[in-house]
Order: structure tokens, then sequence, then C-alpha cells
């Protein structure tokens, strides 16, 4: 996935191409193209903002930002396509081996006694049976239907309106999210892109850090500790204390995407875990925080969605749950042995505080203007929770009975 991810690209040359995108996103554009070697407009000059020409590749910091605000619904779909079709042809084609994992895990289920692999599965989770699992989510996908309908008629009707040309009044999941960030702003008077000037990552960590103090009294440092081995330069090393000074834990931090080199998503995952070794010394846990948010700039820190704060803190939370621990037994230590379903529970709740008042009014400053986020910014971000919820929803619970049914 990541070799198809990195081997797709498109240049856009024409101002036609780029109505609707924000100028940071074209700015980020016209920096990827400089960085593959494109020259600027006349041959000689490298690519600017506003003259291009501007390259999307499939990351998400590219591909999200182009989805949603990109007007010309041709390259929506072309991207969109691209992207969800990604290692499924040609040289980069994943289905043999997806039919070969599922063969070979339906073989092992049976060797173990169990009827698929699914069952095994869920014997190291919360859920009893499939049919448990199952019925959780025909409960999900019966409560969210009715709403969803009514998004996509509210959704479906606004675009018309505003002189969208589908065919056949048929929205296409390309059109999704562009209509949906419309709808929002018209809603609520929300510009998500707007909110991320109050959000650049250096205030939102020490946001994340100061809660953390006040919740499990620990304290939070950049790493002091010399000759730190790291993969990429815009690795940090923290190191985390208890209420005494003492040394508990260590995460390193990778922040932000980086074209062609990244898997996407974020994730938290163990560099060492807590034991003890033969002498008896406490080997000290460290985490590894990863997430693909937008990077820095020039002139400009990552500023972050919404939604990157979020997934910081949800991630982070997995990482207190392994840093935390004062289990001295690897195997029992932090997040291991922690059923599946389970381990998503602190990770959850750091996600919850990000809109509590306190919090984010602490850490949502304007980067330039230091700038408290208005009230009313605030509001309407607590109002849009439930913006298409019920759609969102359903998404998740198609994943969710893809992968129990395969």
């Amino acid at each position: 996935v990541l070799d198809a991810t990195k081997n797709w690209n498109l240049l856009l040359t024409k101002s036609e191409e780029i109505q609707g995108l924000p100028k940071r996103i074209l700015e980020s554009f016209a920096n990827s193209a400089k960085a593959s070697g494109e020259k600027g407009s006349n041959g000689n000059s490298s690519p600017t903002t506003e003259k291009g020409p501007w390259r999307i590749t499939l990351d998400m910091p590219s591909y999200l930002p182009f989805i949603t605000y990109s007007e010309n619904r041709k390259l929506r779909e072309t991207i969109y396509k691209a992207y969800v079709s990604r290692a499924s042809n040609g040289l980069l084609d994943n289905n043999k081996i997806i039919t070969e994992i599922l063969s070979t895990r339906t073989k092992q289920a049976q060797l173990l006694g169990h009827k698929n692999w699914a069952d095994l599965s869920l014997e190291s989770k919360m859920a009893k049976n499939t049919s448990e699992v199952e019925q959780l989510l025909e409960e999900l996908r019966s409560a969210s239907i009715i709403s969803a309908r009514k998004e996509l008629k509210e959704l479906k009707e606004f675009a018309l309106s505003h002189g969208a040309s589908l065919e056949d009044s048929n929205i296409e999941p390309w059109d999704i999210t562009y209509w949906s960030e419309k709808l929002r702003q018209e809603k609520y008077n929300l510009d998500k892109e707007a909110l991320r000037s109050w959000f650049p990552l250096p205030q939102v960590l020490d946001g994340l850090f100061e809660l953390c103090e006040k919740l499990f009294n620990i304290k939070v440092v950049a790493s002091e500790k010399p000759n730190i081995s790291k993969w990429h330069k815009d690795v940090r090393l923290f190191d985390v204390f208890d209420h005494n000074g003492s040394e508990i834990a260590s995460f390193y931090l990778d922040p932000y995407s980086r074209s062609a080199t990244k898997r996407g998503g974020a994730w938290m995952d163990e560099c060492l875990g807590r034991s003890k070794d033969s002498t008896g010394k406490t080997i000290l846990p460290v985490a590894y925080l990863i997430c693909n948010q937008t990077p820095p700039t020039e002139n400009k820190p990552s500023l972050m969605s919404f939604e990157e704060v979020e997934t910081l803190f949800h991630e982070f939370g997995h990482g207190l749950q392994h840093m935390l621990t004062k289990v001295d037994y690897p195997q029992a230590a932090g997040i291991n042995n922690v059923e599946w379903d389970a381990v998503e529970l602190p990770s959850q709740f750091m996600e919850n505080w990000c809109l509590e008042r306190t919090t984010i009014m602490g850490m949502a400053k304007h980067w330039e203007t230091g700038e408290a986020l208005p009230e009313k910014e605030f509001n309407k971000l607590r109002l849009s929770r439930t913006f298409n919820s019920g759609m969102s929803t359903l998404r998740q619970v198609h994943f969710a009975l893809t992968d129990i049914r395969l």
C-alpha cells in the first residue's frame, strides 16, 4: 500500500484545476512539486503557491484537503478512485496476498478447533463470539441508518440547491466530503481550515502535557539525553517523571507525514516494555507515538486540524497506559495482554478531554497573535460534534462488518 501510495501523483498546472483550495494547501502542493524537481510556470523558477505547478499525492495531508475543498468534481473523482484502489491492480496488487492470508487463517483456526479465524481472534477479546459482535453492529446500524438517510437527503438537496451538477441527482463518494464541509460551514459558520491557526503543535503538546500533569501527577519534558538515536530529523524524545522527580518512562514522537517514506495513519507502539534485567534493575518503558499530521513550513509551525489534535490525544492515551505501568513482568505490563477492544478505553478517555473547556482554552491560541480561541468558535466546535454522525457511524459499521465477514 505504501508503494502504491508513493507511485501515484498528479501535477496540476491550470488555475481552473485548483479552484476552492485554501492558500495553505496550495503552498503545500507547490512545495511538493518543488521537492520532486518540478519547475515553475516559466520553466526556470521554482513552483509557487500562486502560479504552480501543484503536486497532489495520496498521502493524507494531501488527499484529504483536496477531496474536501477542490471545486473540480472530475479531479475529486480521479483522486478518490486512485486512493481507494491503491495496491489493487497491476504490479502492486494485493488481491492474491489477501486471498492467501484468508485461506491460511481459516486453516490455522480449524487446526485449533475453531470454525473460522474470527472465532479464534475473539478468544483474546472481550466479545465472546461473532454473533455477539454482529448483534452489536446491528444495534449500531439500525440506530444510525435513520439519521444517515436524513443526512444524505439533506446533503443532496443542499448540493443541488448550490449548483451541483450531479448525474441523475446522485451524490457520489467523491462528493460527500466536499459538500459536507460546505454544509457544515453554512450550518455552524465553522471553518475547520481557519481553526488550524489556533492549534500549532508546540502549544497543543504543552496543553496535553499540562493536562497529564493534573490528571496523573507526572511531568513530561523534552529529553536532554545525549546522543539520542533517531530515524528522522523530525523525531523527538520526551522523558516522563513522577511527582518525586524520578524518571519513569520516555517516548519518541514522530508527528509529521512524510511523502513516500512513512505509513499513513496514527499509532502507538512499544520500543521497550517495563521489566527487570538479570541484575534486578528496572528497564523503563519507552513508547513510539506516530502521527501523520501536516508538516511545518519555512515560516509556519505545524498547524493542526481539530481532528489531528484528537488523534494526538488518542494515541497519547495508549502511550500513557504503556508508560505509567507499575508491572515489572513484560507480558502483563502496560498494554500487553489487554484485550484489543478494551485497550481503546484509555485512548478514548484522553480524546474526550479535547472539548473540555479548560483544556482547549488553555492550549488554543493563535500562532501569530497569541489570541485565545474565541468563545463562539469553541461553541461552534461543540455544536458540530454530531454533524453527519449517522453517516460516519454507518461507515465504521461497514468497515467492521466487512472485516468480520472476511
